[in-house]
């Protein structure tokens, strides 16, 4: 038995690029930045921050998200399969890229982060699945109830605690 499952949270490092090839089929591919945090050791040796990039791809209804939601500096969550190939560049050479076939993305952030200033609509924390139908995945315009909401209701004094 063997699984090949990546999870990623981090921040997009470039507008994705989307194509349109035959009967209609899109494909996306960006960067993605993870950073694993720097720290400072018990003897006292700072170990710096650590970025690492990631090559995104993403095909058909995902590349149409990507293209319509997805702009630098958006902080997503992917999960997704890692797949390497191979080709032959001009002079002859192999070279090898190491890609992330997304199969899930999930749009972080509070409503109207970076999205309200590049003119995109506001999003809440939304996900888009390999198997959703674009129209079903699109953001409702409505406003989100937040669960996590200081305001006031009148449940307020129906805790069960």
């Amino acid at each position: 038995m063997s699984v090949n499952k990546v999870i990623l949270l981090g921040n997009v490092g470039k507008d994705p690029d989307v194509r349109h090839l035959d009967n209609n089929v899109s494909v996306a591919s960006f960067s993605m930045a993870t950073t694993e945090r720097g720290y400072t050791t018990q003897n006292g040796t700072q170990i710096p921050d650590k970025t690492e990039w990631h090559n995104i791809v993403a095909w058909r209804r995902l590349a149409k998200i990507a293209e319509d939601y997805i702009k630098k500096g958006t902080q997503i969550y992917v999960e997704g399969k890692i797949r390497t190939r191979s080709w032959e560049d001009q002079n002859g050479v192999k070279r090898y890229t190491t890609e992330i076939y997304a199969d899930n993305i999930e749009l972080l952030g509070r409503r109207g982060d970076s999205q309200q200033s590049s003119g995109m609509p506001p999003h809440p924390a939304t996900s888009f699945g390999s198997n959703d139908s674009y129209e079903q995945a699109k953001p409702s315009a409505g406003p989100a109830a937040d669960p996590f909401s200081t305001t006031e209701s009148s449940d307020a004094d129906d805790l069960p605690f």
